[in-house]
């Protein structure tokens, strides 16, 4: 069975490739470049972007010497036009509906999952791998489980990939810790052994979030104030704050608040205002139902009670699901903190990844909140 791993430069990748000889697999690599300067010249007219962004060509350098090592070819593809379709003008428009978009997510249904998968059957393959930490069990009804490492689980991101993309997955790193990765790269001595790990949004790499974002949405200043209506000070535009955030609000001290820290409690997108309030465990902050749209579900569509993680490092949440449609979710649980639009609900049966959706609306008894 001939197998296309997705190569990155990292040492998940690295490894996982390793494991898939090991198990008797015919292995080719794939590197992708998703993400160029010159792609924001040729859509934006504009040469002051042009920069490196991400230090693509040091990640296949790094791709190529593992290749070696292991004895595998070694592919290059551009998804570039694909990735600024289906990632990059989501993510700006998700910024520009006052919405904190997770990218990661769509980049796996719609890059590493679909046009790699097209790309890797041109080459032949009978499955395609990639260095996630998550399993994946085949079949009629396929099922996504977290990876055994749960502090580096990535069933979170998976949550959008359906049947048939799962169906032609592997997982080689889902059943060890990242410790035992490090190991076996280390006892290979393969370039990436101790290369750190990628954090962060590739498209905007080492830069200045804020900085970065402004180039393609221009701020909007404006005021910043509590939900009675008191002006704190101003805000640097609204797509630069997400809901229970904390740092860079510059509040200074006031006689008529206490010392407690302020975060953001809400947005306001018609008046173009920030809400703030004091305390971590501000009331305003808590809500105890939401609506998740664009459902991916890979079993029965059923009401039923479960878990789910409204945000990535989140403990998973006791909520109680009913369908609207077939593509909408009402969710119902206790008093969760910051709850917020535009991320992924991912929800749990044990460890098993049922699927997962984009949070639309928030509510707490029944009252809408304004993010």
């Amino acid at each position: 069975m001939k197998v296309i791993i997705g190569l990155s430069g990292g040492v998940d990748s690295s490894v996982a490739a390793k494991l898939l000889l090991d198990e008797g697999y015919e292995v080719e690599g794939l590197f992708m470049r998703n993400w160029d300067s010159t792609t924001n010249n040729d859509v934006l007219g504009n040469p002051d972007l042009l920069d490196d962004i991400c230090p693509q060509e040091v990640d296949y350098q790094d791709a190529l010497s593992v290749a070696n090592k292991l004895g595998i070819k070694l592919h290059r593809v551009d998804f570039i036009k694909e990735y600024w379709e289906n990632v990059f003008e989501y993510f700006l428009d998700e910024y520009r509906e006052g919405r904190t978009p997770n990218p990661d997510v769509l980049c796996n249904k719609y890059i590493k999952f679909d046009a790699f998968i097209k790309e890797a059957e041109k080459l032949g393959a009978d499955f395609i791998a990639m260095g996630h930490y998550a399993k994946v069990i085949h079949g009629d009804e396929p099922k996504l489980i977290r990876g055994v490492d749960k502090n580096k689980d990535q069933s979170y991101f998976l949550c959008q990939l359906n049947k048939e993309q799962l169906n032609k997955t592997l997982f080689p790193i889902g059943d060890i810790d990242k410790s035992e990765v490090r190991k076996i790269a280390k006892d290979l001595d393969l370039a990436t052994a101790e290369k750190k790990d990628s954090t962060g949004i590739c498209f905007i790499g080492e830069r200045h979030f804020n900085q970065f974002l402004d180039n393609y949405l221009p701020a909007k200043k404006g005021k910043m104030v509590t939900q009675d209506g008191d002006v704190l000070g101003t805000h640097s535009g609204l797509m630069y704050y997400t809901i229970g955030q904390r740092k860079g609000l510059g509040i200074g001290g006031s006689q008529k608040y206490s010392n407690e820290p302020w975060f953001v409690i809400g947005k306001d997108l018609k008046d173009n205002k920030l809400i703030v309030g004091q305390g971590f465990h501000n009331p305003t902050l808590y809500s105890d139902e939401c609506i998740v749209d664009s459902i991916n579900w890979l079993t029965e569509r059923k009401n039923m009670k479960i878990t789910a993680k409204f945000r990535y490092r989140q403990p998973d949440q006791d909520v109680e699901i009913e369908w609207v449609d077939d593509d909408t979710l009402k969710v119902k649980y206790q008093g969760v903190r910051a709850v917020t639009p535009g991320q992924a609900c991912v929800f749990y049966d044990g460890d098993v990844c049922l699927g997962g959706g984009f949070i639309k609306e928030v509510f707490s008894k029944g009252k809408k909140r304004i993010y």
